[in-house]
């Protein structure tokens, strides 16, 4: 194991994370907040442990698989130990303990956007500088805090490959050209520009230009943190549609934009997008007509712009909301829940397990079921026309064993907690908050059903649940095997 280098790398993040409390330490100046001294220290603290890293000497700067997991892994934990002091020492009611506060900030940077503060109310309250810093949290974390790094720093490519396979979502990790730098940032241009066209359209709708940068940064990391007391129930229908667009476009490949840009057609349209968007519409068909046909929305428009708007808002793992869904019929409650799991396209800023793992699995299922009829047969099982290897089908495989695994084991511990949740106004059942808390946490939505619905948060939790929650949060968002394999006592040895 090279420590030296893993030393490094964290170092250079905390220049980073300097870097991008500059922004609200901005904010706090506009507004003439007094967090503005909490972010200026907080910038010198980071500056100054992370020049310490960077100050001895590098004895060798080789990167391997392994160093390339344990920096990924770390470099988030110490990402979110150092994000989190603004929250806890501003003073902010909502954050009365360092715990609470780290909860909140892994949950901006995993862009799970699952809150401790309470109510909307204590949320809108909340200093600009706040707000900003926990939106500007999910932009960071959406395409990737080391995939930034590695556009930025002259690392050689092999290394910057190791890295990126270890934070970017999905079962497998491609080059859109030859340099690992260079797609690094195709990527983050890609990223950018859209945030901006999207800031751009929201400024048109009447939005503000602080509640536009803030809905554009949560949009664009599928992230959603709010930053009024109804989420967006208040805006008009022009920017709930406008947000509606942009969490699906955020959820879709980046890859795809980028073959759109280049002119091949067929590698737009893949088969994962195609999946997506087929779920996609069969979950707004599906809870439209539930919710009308109930009477739960008595207008047939306004019934699939608000199923339209949670189902994106789900499936992107965005987690904004325009309509309490947890008072929805159970078929629309149950139906929401199913695509938490699923979540968006690989290479995207969504979590979940994705769709390319569902479309892998379901054809190598489809595969086993020929086996049976004709035993001789031999299939490979095959995606856009490519074989996909055996290697990552069984990847794809111990991922979902593991996803399994760790959601048993956190639903069990955080059982014992579940006596001290209550939500007036929702029929609460204990079974339902608790399974769909660890959803919410572990596929990075945010909002779940039942007490930590969209009216509710995770503040009645103890600290011990929100500790749990704050690894299947780090685990949903770097896949699982990063995490887990931190543990491994195999990994640290040299």
């Amino acid at each position: 194991m090279n420590f030296s280098a893993i030393r490094r790398v964290i170092g250079w993040i905390l220049l980073f994370e300097a870097i991008f409390l500059l922004l609200p330490l901005l904010t706090a100046a506009v507004y003439w907040e007094e967090e503005f001294f909490v972010f200026l220290f907080c910038i010198a603290l980071c500056a100054s442990v992370g020049g310490l890293f960077l100050s001895k000497k590098l004895k060798n700067d080789a990167i391997y698989a392994k160093e390339g997991i344990v920096i990924t892994t770390l470099c988030w934990i110490v990402l979110s130990l150092f994000g989190a002091l603004p929250l806890y020492l501003s003073g902010a009611d909502a954050y009365t303990s360092y715990v609470d506060a780290l909860f909140e900030i892994v949950s901006g940077f995993t862009t799970t956007g699952a809150t401790i503060v309470p109510t909307g109310a204590e949320v809108a309250a909340l200093p600009k500088s706040i707000l900003m810093w926990r939106s500007f949290s999910h932009w960071v974390g959406g395409m990737g805090v080391l995939v930034f790094m590695i556009a930025f720093l002259p690392l050689s490519g092999a290394r910057n490959m190791y890295i990126m396979k270890a934070e970017s979502p999905g079962p497998t990790v491609s080059k859109l050209v030859p340099k690992v730098r260079t797609t690094a940032k195709i990527l983050y241009v890609i990223y950018a520009g859209m945030t901006a066209i999207q800031i751009i359209l929201l400024l048109c709708g009447g939005m503000s230009f602080f509640e536009s940068v803030n809905a554009a940064f949560a949009t664009a990391g599928t992230g959603g943190f709010a930053i009024k007391a109804d989420g967006f129930a208040g805006y008009s229908s022009y920017l709930q549609i406008v947000v509606t667009v942009f969490m699906l476009l955020f959820s879709i490949n980046f890859n795809s934009y980028y073959m759109f840009g280049k002119r091949r057609w067929k590698e737009v349209l893949t088969a994962e997008v195609k999946a997506f968007l087929l779920i996609v519409f069969a979950a707004i068909t599906a809870i439209t007509l539930n919710v009308y046909y109930t009477n739960t929305l008595t207008s047939f428009g306004g019934a699939l712009k608000h199923s339209a708007f949670s189902v994106s808002s789900i499936i992107s793992t965005t987690g904004f909301v325009t309509e309490d869904f947890a008072l929805w019929p159970m078929f629309s409650q149950i139906l929401l829940l199913l695509i938490m799991f699923v979540g968006a396209c690989a290479g995207s800023t969504g979590g979940g397990i994705k769709v390319s793992r569902l479309v892998v699995l379901g054809k190598s299922a489809s595969n086993e079921i020929g086996k049976m009829l004709h035993p001789k047969q031999i299939k490979h099982v095959t995606v856009d026309g490519r074989v996909v290897e055996p290697d990552v089908v069984r990847s794809i495989c111990a991922f979902v064993f593991l996803y399994v695994i760790v959601f048993i084991v956190s639903f069990l511990i955080i059982s014992f907690d579940l006596n001290n949740l209550n939500y007036a106004g929702v029929e609460n059942t204990k079974f339902m908050t608790g399974f769909s808390s660890v959803a919410a946490t572990l596929n990075n939505i945010g909002p779940g059903l039942g007490a930590v619905g969209p009216a509710g948060s995770f503040a009645a939790y103890s600290w011990w649940s929100k500790l749990v929650f704050i690894f299947d949060m780090l685990a949903g968002r770097l896949e699982i095997f990063p995490m887990l394999l931190l543990f491994a006592p195999s990994t640290w040895r040299r």
